[in-house]
């Protein structure tokens, strides 16, 4: 089931990360990266590598490593290589380069999910999102994009369009969307966080435990689509023995049906399920 919430929490802080872990997110991330500062880099990464020891058997996390390039960052990909822990994915930051993001998936044997933050990376999203089947998901970090950019307000309304289309021609789950900065405005992230799923995005990044609440009310589809979804889907299972049923037809509300709005209330159908929090929680201590 994708995830509604991915919460981050500092690698460094051992305090937090159990915080984190016993939270109502869906999805926690052991942050080895803009979290923590370059002194730390070497105690969180073996504060890391020691979680993802001690999780509850069947428990996983995920882990965001520094950027593959620099040398933190090889230093977290054969760290977490040689780790037994259960690594859930990685997320790989400042992604542009398909050939570097293969290699950190052949290292690590573990799903990777490539984050996005640079024009470049933009132009390049289906070959990052087709550049291995270990690829399970592709997202945008908006703030370094915006400022690599130079821009931001509308001028990111392409590159989201663009991740979104990336990752459904390659078959991946519909993206989360990049973290909501203004801790304290809910009001704004539960707008936005459905701006986004009208836009094609489902769930979001994190960084505060009182995001998650809202984040997952925001990714409920609304009550109406839901009846009649399944309501579509009740006289599909009804026609399913019908030699004589039409590849398309009219609805009781007098609404075209074809298999796209099939498919279409099947999603919404997913979606509701996730929303409701059906989806098993990763990342819980033993």
């Amino acid at each position: 089931m994708t995830p509604r919430t991915w919460l981050y929490v500092p690698g460094d802080r051992p305090d937090r990360i159990a915080k984190a872990l016993g939270s109502d997110a869906d999805t926690v991330i052991l942050d080895l990266e803009d979290a923590v500062a370059p002194a730390a880099k070497a105690d969180a990464r073996r504060t890391v590598v020691d979680v993802l020891a001690g999780l509850a058997e069947g428990r996983r996390a995920y882990v965001r490593i520094n950027a593959p390039a620099t040398p933190e960052g090889a230093d977290d990909v054969t760290a977490l290589a040689a780790s037994p822990g259960a690594l859930a994915g990685v997320r790989i930051p400042k992604c542009e380069d398909p050939d570097e993001l293969r290699r950190v998936a052949d290292a690590l044997g573990a799903p990777v999910l490539p984050v996005v933050e640079s024009a470049l990376g933009v132009e390049r999203a289906f070959a990052l999102a087709t550049a291995h089947p270990l690829v399970a998901g592709i997202s945008l970090g908006e703030a370094d994009l915006s400022a690599d950019l130079r821009a931001g307000g509308d001028a990111l309304a392409w590159p989201r369009s663009r991740i979104v289309v990336a990752a459904r021609a390659a078959g991946l789950p519909s993206p989360p969307q990049s973290v909501w900065t203004a801790v304290r405005d809910l009001d704004g992230l539960r707008a936005d966080t459905r701006a986004g799923q009208r836009a094609g995005f489902f769930g979001r990044s994190v960084i505060h435990p009182a995001q998650i609440p809202v984040v997952h009310e925001a990714c409920a589809p609304d009550p109406a689509e839901v009846a009649w979804a399944r309501e579509l889907t009740d006289r599909i299972t009804g026609r399913a023995d019908d030699r004589d049923a039409e590849a398309a037809w009219i609805d009781s509300s007098g609404r075209f049906v074809d298999k796209a709005v099939v498919e279409r209330a099947t999603a919404i159908l997913e979606a509701a399920q996730a929303a409701a929090g059906t989806a098993p929680k990763e990342g819980t201590r033993s």
